[in-house]
């Protein structure tokens, strides 16, 4: 069974012009495995436990800031990086289940874990190491190869893209979506969120496709 992926165009994603100072220096976080987004993205979410509906519901009356951080396979840690979204879109449903979108406004940095009395966690951040983030990027960007590598690796998979309307995202946008959705470890995700530059992203990015499908030519030929 193949699986579709869709970017839809329709929905904009959006970037408003915020400066560093401005935002929260203590959050509160969904620790979330397998799953990371990045600036300038949507990431849709289904939230039915009661600790992150809490969470969802006092970030939508406070400032509609919150974290999203990968947690780590074991124990209770998480990894150091994550990124801060504003809840644009919130809709709550009958059977006590919200919907949101979460557009992603800048990576930052756990600091430290505030002591609460909350179900959810809450922590000081950091944003300085990205304030790349907030910068619309104008440059043009090297990406053809890694395009051209990113078909061949979703095709190996069994996953399908529109690569019609991919092509309308913005450069950032595109790196931005491929890193979110491709195929690969929880470890290499994480490798891609903390990337400092795009050119890094895209760097580390074409690094680990072209391992896959190195790896994945070479144990066809094997069962051949």
């Amino acid at each position: 069974v193949k699986q579709v992926i869709i970017i839809d165009t329709c929905q904009k994603l959006f970037l408003e012009w915020y400066m560093i100072e401005k935002l929260p220096k203590q959050i509160p976080v969904f620790p979330l495995s397998g799953v990371i987004y990045f600036p300038r993205t949507n990431l849709p979410l289904n939230i039915f436990e009661q600790r992150y509906l809490d969470l969802v519901n006092d970030t939508y009356k406070k400032d509609k800031f919150m974290g999203m951080v990968q947690s780590q396979r074991h124990g209770n840690e998480l990894y150091k990086v994550g990124c801060l979204g504003k809840i644009s879109d919130f809709k709550q449903i009958k059977d006590g289940r919200v919907l949101i979108n979460l557009t992603g406004v800048t990576r930052f940095e756990l600091l430290e874990e505030i002591n609460n009395n909350k179900l959810y966690r809450e922590f000081k951040v950091d944003y300085k190491n990205y304030e790349l983030d907030l910068n619309e990027i104008k440059k043009n960007l090297q990406t053809s190869s890694l395009i051209d590598k990113a078909k061949v690796f979703f095709k190996k998979n069994g996953l399908l893209l529109n690569w019609k309307e991919f092509e309308k995202l913005d450069e950032n946008q595109k790196i931005n979506t491929l890193s979110m959705i491709s195929p690969v470890t929880n470890e290499e995700k994480q490798k891609l969120l903390e990337a400092l530059t795009i050119e890094d992203k895209i760097e580390a990015l074409e690094s680990i496709m072209s391992f896959y499908i190195h790896d994945f030519n070479i144990n066809n030929r094997t069962v051949q």
